[in-house]
């Protein structure tokens, strides 16, 4: 999914570029029209006022240096580490809130791509300057490279649906950290790391998590940790939760795959056992915990439900908790899956994470 930004087809110079007097009669005149037909909203609709490309911060409240800040962190809060990313606005939402983009080089996996990320506004909010908030490492399905359609834009509905439900209190106000999946668009790589292959497990569960603690203010625990995915972002997302369950607690797994099915295994089945959900999850009923929360989403319009209740009837038992988001007419896409987050996994998932604390002397 391409989300290309399209230009209203008017006369340009012959480099492209409107002369300087048209482009500020036509600026003029849109600001004119868009204020008479809804002010600020109206002009947002037709980006009269787009700065994609600028450079965009995060956590404008935390004023404190970064020493300073990890040692007056409260207890089950860990305040930004560093080193802090550079970030460039990819969108802006009507609500303020924003998107931005940095590319990523893991320390720990050696491989390098685009994160994007986006804070919902109550994390600015003086009031949350001392909490941490939960974060959901959002999966594309697809090639997931070199972009993550969960974070090229807004127009999937991914923040919003996160937005309306802190707002109704129904979903809590997570940070959406929304990686690239892949290492190339050639291949897919089972959100693992397939001997001889780019290390895609270890830049998932090491990189993003460490690059989200040096930028943000998240909790210590891993009950404010987890994933959400779609298709192949999907058995990440659950698969993720299943084999490190120390450090994330629940994944909202979308039109997703069973088990690991990528060519570049080669039919190395004991390296595909360590990353197949099935042996991961029997593994973890066997070792009696920690507990951990899956919520599958599957579409009326789609295949793969059988799969899903059949995982959900072999293993969802003992620490291994699952259920089934069922969405009428939905089919193999996101906005399907946003549309099933809003109906209820949203609300599911904040139910069993952590929710930031406001300081109550602060309005």
């Amino acid at each position: 999914m391409q989300y290309d930004q399209q230009g209203d087809g008017g006369p340009t110079t012959k480099g492209g570029r409107r002369p300087k007097r048209l482009r500020l009669l036509l600026i003029g005149g849109g600001l004119a029209f868009v204020m008479a037909v809804g002010g600020g909203a109206a002009a947002y609709k037709y980006g009269l006022f787009s700065d994609i490309g600028e450079p965009v911060s995060f956590g404008k409240v935390q004023k404190t240096s970064t020493a300073a800040a990890v040692t007056g962190a409260p207890p089950g809060v860990r305040m930004p580490t560093g080193p802090k990313a550079q970030f460039t606005r990819t969108s802006r939402l009507p609500d303020g809130t924003q998107i931005g983009k940095t590319t990523l080089t893991g320390a720990k996996s050696g491989f390098t791509g685009d994160v994007w990320v986006w804070v919902p506004k109550e994390y600015d909010e003086p009031r949350y300057a001392k909490s941490a908030f939960p974060v959901l490492i959002s999966l594309p399905g697809g090639r997931g490279y070199p972009t993550n359609y969960w974070g090229t834009g807004p127009g999937l509905g991914l923040q919003k649906a996160v937005s309306d439900g802190a707002k109704a209190g129904t979903s809590l106000p997570f940070i959406l950290i929304m990686p690239v999946h892949n290492a190339d668009t050639k291949h897919h790589f089972d959100a693992s790391d397939i001997p001889g292959q780019p290390k895609m497990g270890t830049w998932m569960v090491e990189d993003i998590p460490d690059f989200t603690k040096a930028n943000f203010r998240t909790f210590t625990s891993r009950d404010g940790w987890a994933f959400m995915g779609s298709s192949a972002g999907g058995f990440g997302a659950f698969k993720h939760v299943l084999k490190y369950p120390d450090r994330f607690k629940a994944a909202i797994a979308s039109g997703v795959d069973i088990v690991p099915d990528s060519p570049l295994w080669n039919g190395n089945t004991q390296a595909m056992d360590q990353d197949n959900p099935e042996k991961l999850a029997e593994k973890l009923i066997n070792a009696g915990g920690p507990d951990v929360y899956i919520n599958f989403q599957i579409g009326t319009a789609e295949t793969g439900r059988e799969k899903a209740e059949k995982f959900m009837q072999d293993y969802g038992k003992g620490p291994v908790h699952t259920t089934l988001q069922v969405i009428q007419d939905g089919e193999h896409n996101g906005k399907s899956y946003v549309r099933g987050m809003r109906e209820g996994a949203l609300e599911w998932i904040s139910k069993v994470m952590s929710a930031p604390t406001p300081d109550p002397a602060v309005r």
